[in-house]
């Protein structure tokens, strides 16, 4: 029973740890303490998910993990500022993708991933993103994939809790 709590707890802890370093990155993406956060959780036993949910995820962790590992750390001009923009409309889209329903959450999630950068990029210091498309694509596989897959899992644990 004290096991079961202290992996829920240890569960939150780097699921809240995974929401910080969507605004303040460091050298671990967020993802990878989502998905620690998830597995913690299943093992206490307060939420349930199914094994392919945990390949899926599993996968994307891995894979958003290479691309953070071969892409330039920080921007351009050496601001972080589109990490606010681009996490804060994530959790936007993640939050009015659950109202609708469960299964809408991802794609509130990317859509509000989109209009984060489609914002940052109307700001001064974004103003460079709105030059060419293909900058804008590259961008968007760079910054918003980890941001995605990490506010998805979030998401995942926080419906484990609520249905």
């Amino acid at each position: 029973m004290i096991l079961q709590y202290l992996l829920l707890v240890l569960g939150i802890a780097c699921l809240i740890a995974a929401l910080a370093l969507l605004f303040y990155p460091r050298w671990v993406v967020a993802a990878v303490p989502a998905f620690v956060g998830l597995l913690l959780l299943h093992w206490s036993y307060f939420i349930a998910v199914p094994l392919s949910t945990f390949l899926f995820w599993g996968v994307a962790t891995v894979m958003v993990w290479g691309i953070n590992y071969m892409s330039p750390q920080g921007e351009i001009d050496g601001k972080r500022s589109s990490n606010i923009y681009v996490g804060a409309s994530a959790m936007a889209g993640a939050l009015l993708g659950m109202l609708v329903d469960a299964r809408i959450m991802v794609l509130g999630v990317v859509l509000g991933a989109v209009v984060g950068q489609l914002a940052y990029s109307r700001t001064p210091h974004g103003r460079w993103l709105s030059q060419s498309g293909a900058t804008f694509v590259q961008y968007f596989c760079a910054k918003c994939l980890p941001v995605i897959v990490a506010v998805s899992i979030v998401g995942i644990a926080v419906e484990g809790f609520l249905l």
